[in-house]
This record gives C-alpha cells, sequence and structure tokens, in this order.
C-alpha cells in the first residue's frame, strides 16, 4: 500500500513538474526542471 502511493506521489509531482517544464521561457531554469524530472521518472520506473 505504501509503494502505490509513493508512486501516486511521485507521478503527481512529475506531472506538476512537467507542465512547469513548458511553461518556463529561461533555458537555465529549464535545464534544472529536466535533471528533477529525470530523477523522479526513473524513480517511477524503479531505476534509481
Amino acid at each position: 500500500m505504501m509503494y502505490w502511493i509513493y508512486i501516486l506521489i511521485i507521478s503527481f509531482l512529475t506531472l506538476v513538474l512537467f507542465i512547469e517544464f513548458f511553461k518556463e521561457e529561461k533555458w537555465i531554469n529549464q535545464v534544472a526542471l529536466a535533471m528533477v524530472l529525470i530523477t523522479f521518472v526513473l524513480r517511477i520506473l524503479q531505476i534509481k
């Protein structure tokens, strides 16, 4: 049960960051968001 809650929270954060990634106009901030998104996607896929 805790596993699915964890996946749900990470998925929600990934969605929020993904939306913010496309709204951001400065490329340096996009790079920072991309690095965070990569780690979240890898955690969802269980690749650490």
